[in-house]
Protein backbone atom coordinates (compact mmCIF):
# COMPACT_ATOMS: atom_id res chain seq x y z
CA UNK A 1 0.00 0.00 0.00
CA UNK A 2 2.83 2.31 0.73
CA UNK A 3 4.49 1.73 -2.69
CA UNK A 4 0.94 2.22 -4.31
CA UNK A 5 1.02 5.69 -2.74
CA UNK A 6 4.38 6.13 -3.63
CA UNK A 7 4.12 5.64 -6.88
CA UNK A 8 1.03 7.29 -7.76
CA UNK A 9 2.59 10.31 -5.76
CA UNK A 10 5.36 10.45 -7.88
CA UNK A 11 3.36 10.01 -11.00
CA UNK A 12 1.00 12.76 -9.97
CA UNK A 13 4.15 15.28 -9.46
CA UNK A 14 5.36 14.13 -12.95
CA UNK A 15 2.33 15.25 -14.44
CA UNK A 16 2.65 18.73 -12.54
CA UNK A 17 6.01 19.07 -13.74
CA UNK A 18 5.33 18.27 -17.16
CA UNK A 19 2.48 20.73 -17.07
CA UNK A 20 4.67 23.24 -15.88
CA UNK A 21 6.79 22.75 -18.59
CA UNK A 22 4.92 23.18 -21.11
CA UNK A 23 3.74 26.76 -19.13
CA UNK A 24 7.10 27.81 -18.75
CA UNK A 25 7.93 26.38 -23.25
CA UNK A 26 4.57 27.99 -24.31
CA UNK A 27 5.59 31.14 -22.58
CA UNK A 28 9.45 30.83 -23.15
CA UNK A 29 8.77 30.65 -27.42
CA UNK A 30 5.84 33.03 -27.46
CA UNK A 31 6.01 35.75 -30.08
CA UNK A 32 5.14 38.56 -28.48
CA UNK A 33 5.26 41.75 -30.29
CA UNK A 34 6.05 45.19 -28.39
CA UNK A 35 7.07 48.89 -29.96
CA UNK A 36 10.59 49.46 -29.96
CA UNK A 37 10.71 52.46 -27.15
CA UNK A 38 13.07 53.31 -23.83
CA UNK A 39 11.56 52.39 -20.41
CA UNK A 40 11.21 55.98 -19.65
CA UNK A 41 7.26 56.44 -20.42
CA UNK A 42 7.79 54.70 -23.23
CA UNK A 43 9.53 57.18 -25.28
CA UNK A 44 11.96 56.70 -28.73
CA UNK A 45 14.00 59.75 -29.95
CA UNK A 46 14.40 60.24 -33.43
CA UNK A 47 17.27 63.31 -33.92
CA UNK A 48 16.83 64.71 -37.52
CA UNK A 49 19.24 67.60 -39.04
CA UNK A 50 17.58 70.42 -40.42
CA UNK A 51 18.46 70.49 -44.03
CA UNK A 52 15.48 72.34 -45.53
CA UNK A 53 14.08 69.36 -47.50
CA UNK A 54 12.10 66.09 -45.80
CA UNK A 55 13.91 63.53 -43.16
CA UNK A 56 13.47 59.72 -43.08
CA UNK A 57 12.71 58.13 -39.79
CA UNK A 58 11.20 54.91 -38.52
CA UNK A 59 9.21 53.44 -36.04
CA UNK A 60 9.49 49.74 -35.27
CA UNK A 61 8.77 47.29 -33.22
CA UNK A 62 10.21 43.62 -32.26
CA UNK A 63 9.10 40.17 -31.36
CA UNK A 64 10.12 38.48 -28.12
CA UNK A 65 10.07 34.56 -27.85
CA UNK A 66 13.68 32.37 -28.25
CA UNK A 67 13.02 31.82 -31.37
CA UNK A 68 11.81 34.22 -34.57
CA UNK A 69 8.32 33.65 -35.81
CA UNK A 70 7.65 31.25 -38.01
CA UNK A 71 5.10 33.25 -40.32
CA UNK A 72 4.96 37.11 -40.59
CA UNK A 73 3.42 38.54 -37.75
CA UNK A 74 1.13 42.43 -38.41
CA UNK A 75 0.23 45.07 -36.01
CA UNK A 76 -1.92 47.78 -36.94
CA UNK A 77 -0.50 50.83 -35.43
CA UNK A 78 -2.83 54.13 -34.69
CA UNK A 79 -2.29 57.52 -34.15
CA UNK A 80 -3.31 58.06 -29.64
CA UNK A 81 -2.92 61.42 -27.99
CA UNK A 82 -4.08 59.52 -24.35
CA UNK A 83 0.15 58.65 -24.36
CA UNK A 84 0.96 62.13 -24.12
CA UNK A 85 -1.44 63.46 -21.93
CA UNK A 86 -0.49 60.94 -19.72
CA UNK A 87 3.47 61.96 -19.93
CA UNK A 88 2.47 65.43 -19.76
CA UNK A 89 0.53 64.71 -15.85
CA UNK A 90 2.89 62.52 -14.75
CA UNK A 91 6.06 64.76 -15.45
CA UNK A 92 5.03 68.37 -15.37
CA UNK A 93 1.73 68.03 -13.32
CA UNK A 94 -0.37 71.03 -13.58
CA UNK A 95 2.76 73.43 -15.26
CA UNK A 96 1.02 73.30 -18.38
CA UNK A 97 3.14 76.30 -19.57
CA UNK A 98 5.89 73.33 -19.77
CA UNK A 99 3.45 70.49 -21.65
CA UNK A 100 5.27 68.87 -24.27
CA UNK A 101 3.38 69.18 -27.76
CA UNK A 102 1.71 67.16 -30.43
CA UNK A 103 3.72 67.58 -33.56
CA UNK A 104 1.97 69.50 -35.77
CA UNK A 105 0.19 67.16 -38.45
CA UNK A 106 1.87 69.06 -42.06
CA UNK A 107 5.01 68.37 -39.98
CA UNK A 108 4.95 64.07 -40.56
CA UNK A 109 3.73 61.51 -42.96
CA UNK A 110 2.90 57.93 -41.51
CA UNK A 111 3.67 56.03 -44.87
CA UNK A 112 2.29 52.74 -43.54
CA UNK A 113 -0.57 51.89 -40.76
CA UNK A 114 1.20 48.65 -40.13
CA UNK A 115 3.86 47.11 -39.31
CA UNK A 116 5.16 43.73 -40.19
CA UNK A 117 7.76 41.31 -38.81
CA UNK A 118 8.72 38.91 -41.23
CA UNK A 119 8.69 35.12 -41.04
CA UNK A 120 12.54 34.53 -39.57
CA UNK A 121 13.61 37.86 -37.95
CA UNK A 122 12.89 39.60 -35.27
CA UNK A 123 12.19 43.24 -35.79
CA UNK A 124 9.73 45.18 -38.39
CA UNK A 125 9.51 48.85 -38.94
CA UNK A 126 7.69 51.47 -41.12
CA UNK A 127 8.83 54.66 -42.48
CA UNK A 128 7.94 58.46 -41.22
CA UNK A 129 8.22 61.39 -43.53
CA UNK A 130 9.04 64.08 -41.31
CA UNK A 131 9.55 67.80 -42.33
CA UNK A 132 11.18 69.64 -38.92
CA UNK A 133 12.06 72.92 -40.31
CA UNK A 134 10.26 75.83 -38.46
CA UNK A 135 10.04 73.64 -35.18
CA UNK A 136 10.61 75.53 -32.14
CA UNK A 137 14.37 74.19 -30.32
CA UNK A 138 12.26 75.35 -27.09
CA UNK A 139 9.66 72.87 -27.58
CA UNK A 140 9.38 68.88 -26.76
CA UNK A 141 7.55 67.07 -30.01
CA UNK A 142 5.57 63.72 -29.92
CA UNK A 143 3.77 61.48 -32.26
CA UNK A 144 1.37 59.32 -29.77
CA UNK A 145 1.03 55.67 -31.15
CA UNK A 146 -0.60 52.98 -30.28
CA UNK A 147 -0.53 49.14 -31.59
CA UNK A 148 -3.71 47.29 -31.95
CA UNK A 149 -3.65 43.57 -32.65
CA UNK A 150 -4.08 42.31 -36.35
CA UNK A 151 -4.89 38.58 -37.33
CA UNK A 152 -3.96 37.69 -33.49
CA UNK A 153 -0.77 38.73 -33.20
CA UNK A 154 -0.26 39.03 -29.38
CA UNK A 155 0.75 42.79 -28.04
CA UNK A 156 3.08 43.35 -24.96
CA UNK A 157 0.63 45.58 -22.58
CA UNK A 158 3.31 47.72 -21.53
CA UNK A 159 5.18 48.24 -24.88
CA UNK A 160 1.78 48.70 -26.91
CA UNK A 161 2.25 52.65 -26.67
CA UNK A 162 4.99 54.85 -27.43
CA UNK A 163 5.70 58.52 -27.99
CA UNK A 164 7.99 59.33 -31.34
CA UNK A 165 10.09 62.53 -30.54
CA UNK A 166 11.11 64.25 -33.00
CA UNK A 167 14.26 66.58 -31.92
CA UNK A 168 16.41 68.87 -34.13
CA UNK A 169 19.74 69.90 -34.67
CA UNK A 170 22.40 71.61 -37.44
CA UNK A 171 26.04 71.61 -37.49
CA UNK A 172 26.42 74.19 -34.82
CA UNK A 173 23.54 73.24 -32.13
CA UNK A 174 21.63 70.40 -31.04
CA UNK A 175 18.75 70.00 -29.45
CA UNK A 176 19.61 66.32 -28.06
CA UNK A 177 21.98 68.15 -25.28
CA UNK A 178 22.90 71.22 -24.01
CA UNK A 179 24.94 73.09 -26.63
CA UNK A 180 27.19 75.02 -24.25
CA UNK A 181 29.49 77.22 -26.44
CA UNK A 182 31.97 79.37 -23.47
CA UNK A 183 32.10 83.24 -24.60
CA UNK A 184 35.49 85.55 -24.01
CA UNK A 185 35.50 89.39 -24.73
CA UNK A 186 34.67 92.69 -24.58
CA UNK A 187 31.50 94.68 -23.42
CA UNK A 188 31.75 98.22 -24.30
CA UNK A 189 35.47 97.93 -23.78
CA UNK A 190 35.81 95.90 -20.52
CA UNK A 191 37.10 92.57 -20.56
CA UNK A 192 33.78 89.87 -20.27
CA UNK A 193 32.99 85.92 -20.30
CA UNK A 194 29.98 83.92 -19.96
CA UNK A 195 28.68 80.60 -21.21
CA UNK A 196 26.30 80.11 -23.77
CA UNK A 197 23.70 77.85 -24.87
CA UNK A 198 22.95 77.77 -28.99
CA UNK A 199 19.46 76.66 -30.62
CA UNK A 200 19.02 75.60 -33.57
CA UNK A 201 16.78 77.11 -36.07
CA UNK A 202 17.04 75.83 -39.80
CA UNK A 203 20.03 74.22 -41.62
CA UNK A 204 22.90 77.27 -41.50
CA UNK A 205 21.00 79.82 -38.43
CA UNK A 206 21.15 79.36 -34.27
CA UNK A 207 19.85 81.52 -31.24
CA UNK A 208 22.06 83.34 -29.11
CA UNK A 209 21.44 85.57 -26.21
CA UNK A 210 23.00 88.79 -26.71
CA UNK A 211 26.29 89.44 -25.18
CA UNK A 212 26.19 88.39 -21.33
CA UNK A 213 22.87 88.85 -20.79
CA UNK A 214 20.91 86.19 -18.44
CA UNK A 215 19.32 83.40 -20.36
CA UNK A 216 15.79 82.43 -19.07
CA UNK A 217 13.74 79.85 -21.15
CA UNK A 218 10.76 81.78 -20.96
CA UNK A 219 8.96 83.57 -24.42
CA UNK A 220 8.82 87.22 -23.49
CA UNK A 221 12.82 86.61 -22.28
CA UNK A 222 13.94 85.27 -25.54
CA UNK A 223 12.17 87.39 -27.36
CA UNK A 224 13.87 90.46 -25.73
CA UNK A 225 17.19 89.45 -25.16
CA UNK A 226 18.32 86.90 -27.96
CA UNK A 227 19.53 87.28 -31.63
CA UNK A 228 20.03 84.85 -34.65
CA UNK A 229 23.27 83.57 -36.23
CA UNK A 230 23.23 83.08 -39.92
CA UNK A 231 26.03 81.51 -41.84
CA UNK A 232 26.24 81.41 -45.41
CA UNK A 233 27.91 79.31 -47.39
CA UNK A 234 31.44 81.01 -47.25
CA UNK A 235 30.83 81.04 -43.42
CA UNK A 236 30.01 84.96 -43.11
CA UNK A 237 28.12 85.30 -40.10
CA UNK A 238 24.74 87.95 -40.29
CA UNK A 239 23.78 88.53 -37.38
CA UNK A 240 20.23 89.27 -36.73
CA UNK A 241 17.41 90.23 -34.33
CA UNK A 242 15.55 86.93 -33.15
CA UNK A 243 12.42 89.37 -32.12
CA UNK A 244 12.45 92.41 -30.16
CA UNK A 245 15.56 92.96 -29.70
CA UNK A 246 17.88 95.35 -31.55
CA UNK A 247 20.70 94.72 -32.99
CA UNK A 248 23.28 96.19 -35.98
CA UNK A 249 26.16 94.42 -37.26
CA UNK A 250 29.65 96.04 -37.12
CA UNK A 251 32.05 94.33 -39.71
CA UNK A 252 34.98 96.72 -39.30
CA UNK A 253 36.96 94.79 -36.55
CA UNK A 254 39.60 92.25 -38.43
CA UNK A 255 40.13 90.57 -34.75
CA UNK A 256 35.95 89.78 -34.81
CA UNK A 257 34.83 89.60 -38.73
CA UNK A 258 32.03 88.10 -37.89
CA UNK A 259 32.71 84.49 -39.48
CA UNK A 260 32.33 81.39 -38.18
CA UNK A 261 35.43 78.33 -38.48
CA UNK A 262 36.54 75.30 -37.21
CA UNK A 263 40.05 74.81 -35.79
CA UNK A 264 41.73 72.03 -35.24
CA UNK A 265 44.89 71.31 -33.04
CA UNK A 266 46.12 68.10 -30.92
CA UNK A 267 43.00 66.03 -32.50
CA UNK A 268 40.32 68.34 -31.11
CA UNK A 269 37.75 70.22 -33.59
CA UNK A 270 36.60 73.33 -31.90
CA UNK A 271 33.72 75.40 -33.52
CA UNK A 272 34.51 79.33 -33.04
CA UNK A 273 31.75 82.01 -33.74
CA UNK A 274 34.03 85.88 -34.13
CA UNK A 275 31.43 88.07 -33.53
CA UNK A 276 31.13 92.39 -33.45
CA UNK A 277 27.68 93.93 -32.92
CA UNK A 278 25.60 96.36 -30.68
CA UNK A 279 22.46 95.26 -28.95
CA UNK A 280 20.38 97.75 -27.22
CA UNK A 281 18.13 96.48 -24.44
CA UNK A 282 15.62 98.62 -22.62
CA UNK A 283 17.01 101.83 -23.77
CA UNK A 284 20.46 100.37 -22.83
CA UNK A 285 23.18 100.20 -25.76
CA UNK A 286 26.08 97.49 -25.56
CA UNK A 287 28.77 97.01 -27.82
CA UNK A 288 30.20 93.50 -27.97
CA UNK A 289 33.34 91.72 -29.18
CA UNK A 290 33.06 88.00 -28.25
CA UNK A 291 34.87 84.84 -29.37
CA UNK A 292 32.13 82.45 -29.14
CA UNK A 293 33.45 78.00 -28.87
CA UNK A 294 32.93 74.88 -28.28
CA UNK A 295 34.66 71.84 -28.87
CA UNK A 296 33.39 69.26 -30.75
CA UNK A 297 34.02 65.65 -31.54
Amino acid sequence: MKRSFIAILTTSIALVACKDNEVFEKEMYKNEVALISSDYHNTFKEVVRLTGEEVIGYVAASSGGTHAPSKDLIIGLEEDPEPLVKYNFAVYDNSEDLYAKSLPKEKYEIMDNKIVIKAGELTGRTMVKLRPDGLSPDSTYFIGLKAVSLSGVEIKPKKSTMLYQVIIENEYASQAKNTTYSMVGFANGLATAANKQLFPLTSNSVRMVAGSETFVSKVPNIAKNCLTLEIDDFNNVKIKPYKDIQVVQLDNDPMYPNKFKVEEAFGMRTNVFLLSYQYTIDNVTTIMKERVEMQVK
